[in-house]
């Protein structure tokens, strides 16, 4: 199923039929991916007394009640509601789907303690390519990420400047593999957050960023078209599947 895209001035061709999820599905297992200290997420039948509603257990349905926290268990979206006082729907503010999008390969640098990337990193792998959005996958690049306990292993993440970096040449769209854009504990300084949503000044709202990706190693860096889904959640974060197209022409 071949679809051709008007963007500017080129037409651009992806067969629908082949789409790259980059998504981390969420499961009720301790080897679920996790970060910020809480949990595991659980999905369980709806209990009415002594009455379990399971197909398992004698009920004609299966419904399942779900807890889970969508910055902490998985692949999701999230808007500069994520860190202001006032309250900003990512539902709300998300309104377009499709963006041409670049997938770049970055090995986090060395600083002190840390492993960051900077500015000087995503100018190599960007240049003076102009795109919605920025798919960032670090290396190394193992099916670990899939089940990883982040909490206390201070994640790689990305430097002020490196966030800066993006908002000035216009990317709405971050995506990472780590469990934040910002350093695990930073007291709450949140730089990357912050400058890639420009709080200090004009705020962009329907800017996003979206964190806990896979991208597997067979997807190779360049251009494609994202189809960036989220679950119609009234909150600063959604779960979410952000799925890939190969660019054919």
């Amino acid at each position: 199923m071949i679809a051709t895209i008007q963007y500017n001035s080129k037409k651009l061709q992806i067969d629908l039929s082949l789409p790259i999820d980059i998504s981390i599905p969420l499961r009720a297992s301790e080897s679920n991916v996790n970060a910020w200290y809480i949990d595991a997420p659980v999905i369980e039948p709806v209990k009415d007394g002594e009455r379990v509603v399971s197909v398992e257990e004698g009920a004609c349905v299966n419904f399942n009640n779900i807890s889970f926290n969508p910055h902490a268990h998985g692949t999701h979206t999230e808007c500069v509601g994520h860190i202001t006082k006032k309250v900003h729907s990512v539902n709300k503010n998300l309104k377009q789907f499709f963006f041409l999008a670049e997938v770049i390969t970055v090995a986090p640098e060395k600083l002190n303690d840390d492993f960051v990337i900077s500015k000087k990193q995503l100018r190599f792998a960007i240049g003076n390519k102009k795109r919605d959005a920025i798919i960032i996958r670090t290396i190394p690049n193992t099916k670990e990420k899939l089940t990883a306990q982040y909490s206390h292993t201070n994640p790689p993440y990305l430097l002020e400047d490196a966030a800066t970096y993006l908002r000035e040449k216009d990317v709405k769209h971050v995506l990472v593999d780590m469990p934040s854009v910002d350093k695990e504990k930073d007291e709450c300084a949140l730089l990357a957050h912050s400058a890639f949503w420009n709080t200090k000044g004009k705020i962009r709202l329907d800017a996003t960023i979206t964190e806990f990706i896979f991208v597997p190693n067979t997807v190779e860096d360049g251009m494609y078209f994202l189809n960036l889904q989220i679950a119609p959640f009234e909150n600063d974060a959604s779960p979410s599947k952000p799925v890939l197209y190969k660019i054919m022409s």
